[in-house]
């Protein structure tokens, strides 16, 4: 999909891109009272910071280029997502928080073409202390539901215009371990269960970052991707967190990074400072085009930030 040949009059100011907008507008404001009225406090976003997500190594990372800027005589990067800095909040300040972040990951140019990915994004981020996987799961689920529904009702217009018949979904999602996908599907198996659903499905045991519990006993991950139906795949990514300092180090090590990147959770670990806490990242962008049914993420952001390509404005 090229937004280049794309006129921007005429695609800012056609009913398709208002509707969009408008549903957009009515699942921010439905999941935003839904964290609210359980007593989320709202964070406004970090963007600049000496510490970020290093997304390695997860297994779906594609980060092309890592950007980063010296700002008063240190260096620091964009967000890739504020993984470090809610577990800082959630230990230090509220124990309920949440960030409509933005984030940018210049992803490879060959996921252009996966109608999925942009290189500039926004999360509804959020972070729990104390929680476990089974209460992040039934949040997302309840908000997801609840968000459909208030679509449904208020922009019932807009979904016609979209030619949307909108499916509200069963709760609660069904749930997978991913060594099952990958034995029953093989190395597609995110591609096939997304078609094969026809509710958004929970996987679990992702081996990924550091900061996500892993015990070692059984090798066993405790975090969680949410897989949309119809074929619009992974919108969320979470976990249950590591806390301990000996752990968390030796994970790092593992890993190859940069123990300097990190030494701010670290030293909280170290004084027995980080509490246990568990959360997750909703796409905004990936979300919108599902409950839309649109065919590809660029459809959704007025000014699309889609890899490879740089529009004029």
């Amino acid at each position: 999909m090229d937004m280049q040949v794309v006129n921007l009059t005429d695609r800012l100011g056609n009913s398709k891109m208002m509707s969009i907008l408008r549903i957009q507008t009515c699942l921010l404001k439905s999941m935003v009272d839904y964290l609210l009225s359980r007593g989320f406090v709202w964070i406004l976003p970090i963007m600049l910071a000496k510490s970020t997500d290093p997304l390695w190594p997860d297994p779906s990372y594609s980060i092309e280029k890592r950007v980063e800027v010296e700002i008063y005589g240190v260096k620091v990067k964009t967000m890739q997502s504020m993984i470090v800095h809610k577990r800082v909040l959630v230990s230090l300040g509220p124990e309920k928080i949440f960030i409509l972040s933005p984030n940018i990951r210049i992803e490879n140019r060959d996921r252009h073409a996966t109608g999925r990915h942009l290189y500039e994004f926004t999360q509804l981020d959020l972070e729990v202390a104390y929680a476990k996987m089974n209460d992040i799961f039934r949040l997302f689920e309840e908000m997801i539901k609840k968000a459909v529904e208030d679509v449904k009702k208020e922009r019932r217009e807009d979904l016609e215009l979209l030619e949307r018949d909108l499916k509200i979904p069963s709760t609660p999602f069904r749930v997978y371990k991913r060594g099952e996908l990958e034995e029953k599907y093989g190395a597609n198996w995110e591609e096939i269960i997304s078609i094969e659903s026809v509710d958004p499905v929970w996987v679990t045991d992702i081996p990924r970052q550091f900061y996500d519990y892993e015990d070692l006993e059984t090798g066993e991950w405790r975090n969680y991707d949410l897989i949309l139906p119809e074929g619009h795949g992974e919108v969320l990514s979470g976990g249950e967190r590591e806390y301990e300092y000996e752990k968390m180090l030796a994970k790092i090590r593992r890993d190859n990074l940069n123990i300097e990147d990190f030494k701010a959770i670290l030293e909280l670990a170290r004084r027995g400072l980080l509490r246990p806490s568990a959360g997750a990242g909703l796409g905004v962008e990936r979300f919108v085009k599902y409950v839309c049914g649109l065919k590809h993420i660029g459809e959704v952001q007025p000014f699309p930030r889609i890899p490879g390509q740089v529009i004029d404005l």
